[in-house]
């Protein structure tokens, strides 16, 4: 199991357009992917998860990444919401 913290840029948050590419991002990968945060955890293969989570910009979420390609889940997460999924 890998975690890591990454902040959201995105001006409006994770609302369905940036949660729908983020879960099409983790369904790519058979390890379990799942986020903290606040109180929380959440999965990031699931739009509904990720939208009950309620994250706004500048929020920071720990990504959990367990299985046998984390590594790259993590690496492809983490990227793409660097690069603001798609917004």
């Amino acid at each position: 199991m890998i975690t890591k913290k990454v902040c959201i840029k995105n001006p409006t948050g994770l609302h369905l357009r940036p949660a729908g590419i983020l879960c099409k991002e983790a369904m790519r990968y058979r390890c379990s992917i799942t986020f903290a945060f606040r109180n929380g955890t959440y999965n990031a293969k699931s739009v509904l998860g990720i939208l009950g989570a309620c994250v706004k910009c500048g929020d920071e979420i720990e990504l959990i990444c367990s299985g046998e390609d984390e590594a790259e889940a993590m690496e492809a997460l983490e990227g793409a919401i660097q690069s603001g999924l798609g917004e």
